[in-house]
């Protein structure tokens, strides 16, 4: 009786918080009990805080609160009250409490967060708590390396760090599985000396999903007989009508290794999810179902030196991504010339008035000048703003367009492929643009975007032209964006005169947009890159 109304509590506060704070809340827990939702409808008597300080002590509490009741809860994103918005970042580490070993303490099991919308897996980086150390509420625990960047995870709770279940550098820790244990005493936390979690694996993992037993020498004799079982290898109407491939990490990781396509896998989990047992038994059937790629027959020819390079978690989502682009996504290109010399002249000019200001300045330091790519995103940004449904986003049922103009620049790093986002670049200046990009590919550079930096991009630029000399290329649409621009280097050309015979000299960049043709049709790309062209060649609308 006593639980049952402090669940009715518990889901009053749960409405009149979300009535007060507008966020993006994440649960894997999918049940609620039908007095829950009874008691939610009758309003609560709390109320959110209306100051920074008491927003971070209640979060603090309401996490506690629902640690009982929501075991797999994960909370980002920025707070948004009535009365203004907290930029913060916080993070309600998922977690469940354990009380089932009776020689053990009341504890919780803290679990890898999700803490962006593509993550599935993430690496611990390094733990900034050691076991034994109290924790505050706010109080940083670990860094998390994600598919984007690395975060800081803050913990929600005040308690002791009783054990580190996976340490520094652990990698391919599924979203969910336990990484360490918390408790509230402090003399609890020897008791968790030789603590091991009794399953490793992570909980979103099917409970059908079992180990299957060890290869007998009847099982080779029924794969041997029944080599059929290809009908196990084509590929699943489920998966393959929507594009999307559903199988548990622990299958995914065996298929990688042994260089088996899950697309020609067909699943027997719910829904047809590819469970391991399944990979198991295409490779139990033998290597002609397997069918190993080229480039490892060609690795295994005799007189060839190789190294194997292992795929970072940004790698592998940059190719998951990309892959899944151009699959789904039916892309068309479009290519023109414009000519620059307006524009190299105008930013020498703007250049020059920058530099001269800046000696004249108090501080004398801190040079500003703009690049060749900054026009380039302004001019992307006002062409937008003319042909709108370039800024949009196929949806199943809609085509969603977006008001907001917020230009994805591609940054190459040693880290992999970033894209940090200029927000709203279409109401900024040359130079204030200027200034957010050098901001963000340092950010990028140091592995240290945080997810308002890269989240929420509408259109791409991609410029090979400047940094490599590339003179024109296509590039692949950044999803769910609709389009994105390949921008070439400039280069001398010879051009017609004004009178027969003659002969002049310009300077001309090669642009191609690449778009999504479910989204831009042929004239409406042909419409925006002859906006973009006009921004281009008469740089001085840019300054309007």
């Amino acid at each position: 009786m006593a639980s049952r109304q402090a669940l009715g509590r518990l889901a009053r506060r749960e409405q009149a918080f979300r009535r007060g704070i507008s966020s993006n809340w994440q649960s894997s827990s999918s049940s609620s009990s039908a007095s829950a939702s009874a008691a939610a409808a009758a309003a609560g008597r709390w109320r959110p805080p209306q100051a920074g300080v008491a927003l971070r002590t209640s979060l603090a509490r309401i996490s506690s609160h629902y640690a009982s009741v929501m075991p797999d809860l994960s909370f980002r994103g920025s707070l948004q009250l009535k009365s203004g918005t907290f930029s913060k970042h916080y993070i309600i580490i998922p977690f469940s409490r354990s009380y089932a070993a009776a020689d053990l303490p009341s504890h919780q099991e803290i679990g890898m967060p999700s803490l962006s919308p593509t993550m599935t897996q993430g690496n611990i980086a390094k733990w900034q708590k050691q076991e034994g150390d109290q924790v505050a509420a706010g109080d940083v625990l670990c860094e998390i390396e994600t598919d984007k960047a690395t975060l800081e995870m803050e913990s929600m709770e005040e308690g002791y760090l009783a054990k580190i279940l996976l340490g520094d550098g652990s990698k391919d820790i599924q979203v969910g599985q336990a990484i360490a244990i918390f408790v509230e005493n402090k003399e609890d936390v020897a008791k968790f000396k030789d603590y091991q979690v009794s399953d490793g694996t992570p909980r979103e993992l099917p409970p059908k999903e079992k180990e299957p037993p060890a290869t007998t020498e009847p099982k080779k004799e029924v794969a041997a007989e029944k080599p059929p079982k290809l009908e196990a290898t084509r590929p699943s109407s489920t998966s393959s009508s929507v594009g999307r491939i559903f199988a548990s990490p622990n299958a995914r990781r065996l298929a990688q290794e042994n260089n088996i396509s899950l697309a020609n896998v067909k699943g027997t989990g719910p829904q047809g999810r590819i469970l391991r047992a399944d990979i198991e038994e295409i490779l139990a059937a033998g290597p002609s179902l397997a069918q190993p790629s080229p480039a490892l027959s060609i690795a295994s020819l005799p007189n060839l030196e190789y190294i194997d390079i292992p795929n970072t978690q940004i790698r592998r989502v940059i190719a998951q991504r990309l892959l899944q682009s151009k699959q789904t996504i039916p892309h068309y290109y479009l290519t023109i010339d414009a000519r620059v010399d307006k524009l190299l002249s105008l930013r020498e000019e703007l250049n020059a008035t920058l530099q001269a200001s800046s000696k004249a300045s108090a501080e004398g330091k801190g040079k500003k000048k703009l690049s060749f790519n900054d026009f380039v995103i302004k001019a992307a940004a006002l062409a937008l703003r003319n042909v709108p449904e370039c800024n949009s986003s196929w949806k199943e049922e809609f085509i969603r367009q977006f008001h907001n103009v917020n230009i994805s620049v591609a940054v190459q790093t040693e880290h992999g492929l970033m894209v940090p986002v200029v927000k709203d670049a279409d109401k900024k200046g040359l130079l204030t643009i200027s200034e957010d990009v050098k901001t963000l590919a340092e950010k990028a550079r140091t592995n240290s975007l945080k997810p308002a930096d890269y989240e929420g991009g509408t259109f791409t630029v991609s410029n090979l032209g400047g940094p490599f000399g590339v003179k024109q290329f296509c590039a692949i649409i950044n999803p769910p964006q609709a389009c994105i621009l390949a921008v070439g280097t400039t280069e001398k050309r010879v051009t017609p005169g004004t009178t027969e015979g003659e002969y002049g000299e310009g300077t001309y960049m090669c642009a191609t947009i690449s778009c999504d043709h479910r989204v831009v049709d042929g004239a409406i790309g042909a419409q925006w890159l002859g906006a973009f062209k006009g921004y281009i060649e008469n740089p001085v609308t840019l300054l309007l």
